[in-house]
């Protein structure tokens, strides 16, 4: 960067020789009226050689306005701008900053930046104007060198009084990141305009300061300072990223109070709030209400629905802004994905790398690692190592998404592969990172691999171990029955254990049958959960698979004396774009006739192969001889069959849960996948299941 060009010497001399006279203009034919008056650039260069002929190029103002419109009002004639200013005998620091302008208009920082400093050899002594384009210029170059040193020349030349100067040199400082520098000039200015407020409101919002804007506002409310809309917008952001719905509704009253009608960027930035503060339906109403919505309102409302869940809604207000042919961008299809990848909608969110592909949209780092996770919690991993491998650029949460989602889909060993080739391409690993890493240690059965891993993470990287490591721990050691070793790991734990790592050392109870442990997990778990029905259920299974019948009956009474209700199991499977939904004993889906019949034949074939049903997963009010209709009438089970019913022998079934996988429908449906000579890919709660050929790849733990 030129820096030693800007200096902080005396500034140069300005005196030269007088233009020479210039020519009498008469009004009809004044040349700078005739200027304003151009609608086209053929009009303006028809112009332009008369105004060379008659000798008016020599006049300053008529340069400047011949110059204003090549480089800023026609910006495609900028080379042209270049000549006319290079054939200039006497240019001005007002024709500099028309030709900076110019250049910082289109993206060429670097061009404006030797203009400045040409202009300062030439010597033309620079204005206000002139510094506040060149302090633009090396925020965009992120120059922190050469904006101070401007700085330096804008003290010398005494110019550093001018709020305009001040204000851009705030939005610089900002720029750079060095925001208490900015502050401090804020705080220096004896008057502040609004202008100087939405500087500072820029620049804590351009560091993600979010919280810093809502407490900079209440300053400007105190001191009873008019705030314009390009105010309210920053804030209502920084109220939608700290969740404050009561001064994002303040702010929605004073717009009403002031009775102006809101432009489109306001009520998007309304919408952007309610939405992020959960408030859907009014964020949907203001939606509705607008009689014009960019692409930036229709991704602010589908990423809201996505935020809290509401995947479907995200999807169905997508398939409305296809009908409404509004373009979606970056942002539209990350959130997209996103639901997609909750509601395991493969064939929609394959639309939607399709649509990138074809319409040839720029593959960011964002949206290349939102494919990957969409992918891979669809559990087509294949796919998703496709994406990864063929993206330009990745950052640490692109290589951190694939890992875990190999760890979750059953390939640990490839996923710890992954991470040893992450490090060879001096990729830092960040605390998510070795959330996957551990995972995979535990999903693979390599526990001294594990013990290594999380050593390393604050030996090796500085990275104090969070709940969720502590929680992989635990899983590692439960899956390897090492029970007792679990237990004594979060006893010996340095954070306060939280339910969800108690929940983990129950679950492996179950599985290796320790009536001790799981009692004393339950324990703690009451202590910090007390209403979760399936810590209760859990259990009361581990009770019954060790015949203690009376202390399960137990277990299931004190859930109905706390009023405790299990959650209901809910299936998702989605054929031919369509997402299908199912609750255990369901009868509200159209065919619900055709469900049942197909899931009594496939029960049929599957006792003619030998399948026993566990009719300890029956609902608590069963009664005996109905506990075996009950267990076959799960939710993945009607999701099952009626993926059997809708697609072609040999198609793979992707089904969601929202609950764990149980025995009975685990044991039912790797049975199924032999049986019916089908691949079935089930996500649960906890991980992928995928089924093939009578096994399933979690190696029956789960």
């Amino acid at each position: 960067m030129r820096v030693a060009a800007v200096s902080s010497s005396t500034p140069p001399a300005t005196t030269s020789l007088p233009p020479p006279p210039l020519p009498q203009v008469t009004t009809a034919r004044n040349p700078k009226s005739l200027l304003s008056q151009c609608k086209t650039i053929k009009h303006v260069r028809q112009l332009h050689a008369d105004i060379i002929k008659t000798g008016h190029i020599r006049n300053p103002f008529v340069a400047g306005n011949l110059l204003e419109l090549l480089a800023i009002t026609f910006p495609d004639a900028m080379d042209e701008a270049g000549l006319v200013f290079s054939h200039l005998e006497f240019p001005v620091a007002a024709h500099y900053n028309v030709m900076m302008r110019g250049h910082t208009a289109k993206d060429s920082p670097r061009d404006a930046i030797a203009l400045f400093l040409q202009m300062l050899e030439d010597p033309v002594e620079p204005d206000a104007h002139s510094f506040s384009c060149a302090l633009k210029s090396s925020s965009r170059l992120f120059a922190v060198d050469l904006g101070e040193g401007i700085h330096g020349l804008v003290v010398k030349f005494g110019v550093d009084g001018s709020a305009f100067v001040r204000n851009t040199l705030i939005h610089a400082y900002a720029s750079f990141g060095h925001v208490e520098s900015a502050r401090k000039l804020f705080d220096e200015m004896p008057e502040r305009n609004v202008v100087a407020w939405n500087s500072m409101f820029a620049g804590y919002a351009k560091n993600g300061d979010w919280a810093e804007v809502v407490r900079l506002f209440g300053e400007m409310r105190v001191l009873d300072i008019q705030p314009d809309e390009v105010t309210l917008i920053c804030v209502l952001t920084a109220c939608g990223r700290v969740g404050d719905l009561g001064l994002g509704e303040w702010i929605h009253g004073h717009i009403e109070e002031v009775g102006v009608k809101p432009s489109r960027n306001l009520v998007t930035a309304l919408v952007d709030m309610y939405g992020k503060c959960g408030q859907l339906d009014t964020a949907r109403r203001l939606f509705d209400g607008m009689p014009e919505r960019d692409v930036v309102a229709w991704s602010a409302l589908i990423s809201a629905y996505n935020q809290w869940s509401r995947c479907r809604h995200a999807l169905a207000l997508f398939n409305e802004m296809q009908i409404a042919k509004v373009p979606p961008n970056e942002v539209t299809m990350v959130s997209v994905l996103s639901s997609c990848a909750v509601l395991g909608a493969l064939e929609n969110g394959k639309w939607v790398h399709f649509y990138v592909e074809k319409n040839k949209l720029r593959m960011t780092v964002n949206l290349g690692t939102a494919l990957i996770d969409f992918y891979a919690k669809c559990g087509s991993i294949d796919n998703a190592l496709k994406v990864f491998e063929r993206m330009r650029q990745r950052n640490v949460l692109s290589w951190s998404v694939i890992i875990q989602g190999l760890a979750n889909n059953g390939q640990g060993r490839e996923a710890i592969a992954m991470f040893s080739r992450m490090q060879k391409e001096n990729v830092k690993p960040n605390d998510v990172t070795f959330i996957g890493v551990l995972s995979a240690c535990s999903h693979s059965g390599l526990v001294d691999e594990g013990w290594r891993y999380f050593a390393s993470m604050s030996k090796d990287y500085g990275i104090r171990p969070r709940i969720e490591h502590h929680g992989c721990m635990v899983d590692m050691l439960g899956r390897a029955g090492m029970i007792e070793e679990a237990h004594c790991f979060i006893k010996n734990m340095t954070i306060p254990p939280n339910a969800i790592v108690w929940r983990t050392l129950l679950a492996s109870c179950k599985v290796h049958g320790n009536v001790e442990v799981a009692e004393d997990a339950l324990r703690h778990i009451m202590k910090l959960e007390p209403e979760h029905s399936g810590d209760y259920i859990l259990l009361s299974s581990i009770y019954a698979s060790a015949g203690r019948w009376e202390d399960s009956l137990r277990m299931r009474t004190e859930m109905k004396k706390r009023g405790i209700k299990k959650i209901p199991g809910c299936s998702l499977i989605e054929v031919d774009g369509v997402i299908h939904e199912f609750f255990a004993e369901d009868i509200t889906h159209p065919q619900s006739k055709e469900i049942y019949v197909a899931v009594e034949d496939m029960m049929q074939k599957l006792k003619a192969s030998g399948y026993v049903p566990h009719t300890a997963e029956a609902r608590l009010d069963a009664d005996e001889e109905d506990k075996e209709i009950s267990v076959s009438h799960h939710s993945e089970k009607l999701a099952i069959a009626f993926g059997l019913i809708h697609t072609s022998p040999g198609t793979t079934i992707r089904i969601s849960k929202n609950l764990r996988v149980c025995n009975d429908c685990h044991s039912a449906t790797k049975m199924i996948s032999k049986v019916f000579n089908r691949e079935i890919v089930v996500r649960d709660r906890n991980r992928f299941h995928h089924f093939r050929d009578g096994s399933c790849s979690c190696n029956d733990y789960w």
